[in-house]
Formats: C-alpha cells, structure tokens, sequence
C-alpha cells in the first residue's frame, strides 16, 4: 500500500513517516504531497501568532480541546495543530516548547500536534508549513491551528496561508504605541488579549479598539511593502473584527473566541472570501516554489569558484552588489 493511501485510511505512523519526508524535502515527499493534492483544501485553516510570551500555545491548547469536547449538539472535530518553533542554536532542530504547553491533547487520537523548527526562515513559519499543513488536510484533519513562532510585528506570513488568523496580544508590552503601526494588527481576524488578568488590560483593550474603529473606515489598507496582486490585509466589509480578552492558563474566555472562529469560518463561505483566499494561498504556494527552484537551478548553473571570486570583488568594493548581480546573471567574468 502507497504511503498516501496509508494516510488517507488514516494510519498515523505513515502521517508521521511523511511529515518527516515533507519537512526534509525528499523526493518521496514531494511524490506523496501530488498525489494527496486532489483531496486537499476541506481543512479550515486557523493561524495564531502573536508576540513571544503573549501565551499562544496555551491558548491553542484550549482551542483544540474545546474543538475536540464542543458545546453540545456540535460534532468533535479532528484537530491538527502545526506549531513552529526557534530552531535550537545547538542542533538545528524545534525546541518543542509548544507541545510541552499542549499536554491535555495528550493520548487524543484525534488531534495531531507535529512542532517543527523555523529553520532561519522569516516571517513566523518555516519554508514547508504549507506543505504540512497540505498533508493534514488530505489526511483528514477538519481543523488544522498553525501557531507562529511569534517574531513580533513583521509576523505576516501566516495571513497568506491561514483563512482565519488570530492575533495574540498581551497586556503591558507596549501595544499602546504598537497599535498603530502597520504589521501584524492589520492580518488579524480576531484579536485576542490573553493574560487579561495582568495590569494594564483595560488601556491595551482602549488603544486595540480604538485603531480597529479606524481601520475599519479604509477596508483597502494594507502594508506599504505588500505586493498588490497578493493583498496581506484582510478586507473587514461584511466582518468586524472582534476584540476578546482570555485568561488562557484558567480557561477562561475560551468559549467567546471558539464561536468567533465559528462565525468567521461561516462568513468566509457566505461572502466567497474563502475562494479568495485560497487563491492567494495557492499563488503563495506556486511563487515561492518558483522562487526556490529558479534560485536552486541557477546556483546549480554557478561554479563555487566563480562565485567566490565575485564575492571577493564585492567585499573589496571593487564592484557593486548590483553589479555583482548581473556579472553572475549575465556569467561574464571579463
């Protein structure tokens, strides 16, 4: 039997072999990723990120389990939770603080949590979570949380990938001024404040609310530096975000944000903005590959040492990063 069939039959040793595959970059995974492809994008994908220390994965936590154990007259649903982590400086690999924050999941055969380290990629993910998280889609996950490392403000990444994004906020890290700057607040779905058992809550919860009533009167901002045929902003007609505070470590609050996630997920179906956000994942998802493959085939295309030698030009300001980049594009050395 394939390691895909495997999958789709729900065989959670083959899941794990092809997390491990796809995370690598093996030519098996890539094989297993085309042809589970057909029975991906079900999945409600949910982002959280947030600044270090704002209690993301304790509130992923108790997201899960109530996905897991809902009100009644609603079904359980399988939860997978991507949690990407600081690649340890020693070796290489997630630190796995997240999963240690996610231990009442623990012996639930329908949730999955796979950590995985960044990797020195920016933007709060690592360069395979869309793949992961493609995996956990055709494998039958209904619910599948992708938790950011938590960079702080450039953290937008994860808008691109997830349809609902939470934005974890803490009392007493200085949102007050944060608040107004273009970044991660303008990528929220939902605002969280966790901790909101701290001092300070009442005047972060002031200043959130007050620059989300001012968003919402220019439903086309977005960042400066996005790409207009890839929006990172979310378009807030039809949608007000809803500010909610949680004491995550007491479960407390949780019910609010669950019916948001709920209320959100039914408006993306009844507004279409979920077909247009899966078309901005998907284009994501193609540009960085040919991004990655073009950079892969022309470094194949470079020898080290012709390479070097510009590089030495460079550093001994002979030539100019610009003109360093078109001796190799052009490849004449004269």
């Amino acid at each position: 039997m394939s390691l895909a069939k495997s999958i789709r039959e729900g065989n959670r040793l083959a899941l794990a072999r092809l997390l491990t595959q796809v995370e690598n970059g093996t030519a098996e995974g890539r094989e297993c990723l085309n042809e589970l492809f057909p029975y991906t994008g079900n999945a409600h994908l949910i982002g959280v990120t947030g600044s270090p220390g704002s209690g993301k994965s304790t509130l992923v936590n108790c997201l899960a389990f109530l996905f897991r154990h809902p009100p009644e007259g609603e079904p359980p649903r399988q939860v997978a939770v991507v949690a990407v982590d600081p690649t340890s400086p020693f070796s290489g690999g997630a630190i796995l603080g997240d999963r240690l924050r996610m231990r009442d999941l623990a012996g639930d055969a329908g949730v999955f949590i796979r950590s995985m380290a960044s990797r020195g990629s920016l933007g709060g993910l690592a360069t395979t979570t869309a793949d992961i998280v493609q995996v956990f889609d055709a494998a039958g996950y209904e619910v599948i949380f992708i938790e950011t490392v938590g960079a702080g403000q450039a953290e937008v990444d994860i808008a691109r990938l997830a349809h609902t994004t939470i934005v974890v906020e803490s009392p007493g890290t200085g949102d007050e001024v944060q608040a107004i700057k273009a970044g991660i607040l303008e990528i929220a779905d939902i605002l969280v404040i966790n901790k909101a058992d701290l001092p300070m809550v009442e005047n972060t919860e002031r200043a959130l609310r007050s620059i989300f009533n001012w968003d919402m009167e220019d439903p086309t901002h977005h960042h400066p530096d996005e790409p207009s045929n890839v929006k990172v902003s979310r378009v807030t007609k039809g949608w007000q975000v809803p500010i909610l505070k949680t004491v995550a470590t007491d479960n407390e609050g949780i019910q609010p944000v669950y019916q948001a996630i709920s209320q959100h997920l039914q408006y993306l179906y009844q507004s279409q903005e979920w077909l247009r956000r899966e078309h901005i994942r998907l284009q994501s998802m193609l540009d960085l590959l040919i991004q990655n493959t073009l950079l892969e085939r022309w470094q194949k295309s470079i020898s080290t040492e012709t390479y070097q030698k510009v590089l030495n030009n460079l550093v001994s300001r002979q030539i100019s990063p610009y003109h360093a980049l078109q001796i190799l594009l052009d490849g004449d050395l004269s």
